[in-house]
């Protein structure tokens, strides 16, 4: 286990809204035991007041203060933290020291339930904000590292649950109810595993077994992207 430890990146993880470094009390010592050195922050403030592009200039401060300079590190990211942690990546030179950046359930392209705020932040993670748009202009840069996105079809967070889809990068969709308890499912924990794991040029997961004998899942799909294609703020 010391020499496979000695192989891996130090994992950085970054909570979501209304969440601390708590959140991810599951995932740290599954990660723990199969090698990973494992850090979190908390995010403050965490209710979505302030603008992602802020947050994530703290997480850019915390990598700065905790690692080396010349360390790589990889980087997960949960809904918010996700898009908080791509501002970091494209926007605040995370491109140069992140190998492997994962997300799970990000509303990469915004969800209708930041409507329910009025904070920074949560303006940001609407659909086609102006932070989003920006990211999103630029998202090819992404490539340049192993990105991963996994996301649950019956997320009622991220509303369309597709918003967490990424034209880049591997997509991992596991069949999760509820939105928190992809920090704490098995699959969810063995993909963020498996995204930490394995280069760019040896992992796929395939879903369109999946998708193709789940009916409920190719009707969750479908209604999905009616709301994308109907419903406008």
């Amino acid at each position: 286990m010391n020499n496979v430890k000695k192989q891996r990146n130090p994992v950085l993880l970054v909570h979501g809204i209304f969440d601390t470094g708590r959140v991810f009390d599951n995932m740290i010592p599954y990660l723990n035991q199969r090698g990973w050195t494992v850090y979190d922050l908390d995010l403050v403030p965490n209710n979505g007041n302030i603008g992602l592009d802020t947050l994530a200039q703290q997480v850019a401060d915390y990598i700065d203060a905790t690692f080396e300079p010349e360390q790589p590190l990889d980087l997960v990211g949960f809904s918010m933290g996700g898009v908080v942690s791509r501002y970091y990546v494209q926007r605040l030179g995370g491109i140069n020291r992140v190998q492997r950046f994962v997300t799970i359930s990000s509303p990469h392209h915004g969800t209708w339930i930041a409507y329910c705020r009025q904070g920074v932040g949560c303006i940001q993670m609407r659909p086609d904000s102006v932070l989003l748009q920006d990211l999103n202009q630029d998202v090819e840069m992404l490539r340049q590292i192993d990105f991963t996105s996994i996301w649950t079809p019956y997320d009622l967070m991220i509303v369309p649950a597709s918003s967490s889809q990424m034209p880049v990068g591997r997509e991992v969709i596991v069949p999760v109810l509820n939105h928190s308890w992809m920090l704490s499912d098995s699959g969810s924990l063995a993909a963020v595993a498996e995204a930490l794991t394995i280069q760019n040029s040896e992992f796929k997961i395939q879903n369109s077994k999946f998708k193709r004998h789940n009916p409920v899942l190719e009707s969750i799909l479908s209604v999905d992207n009616l709301l994308k294609k109907y419903i406008k703020p």
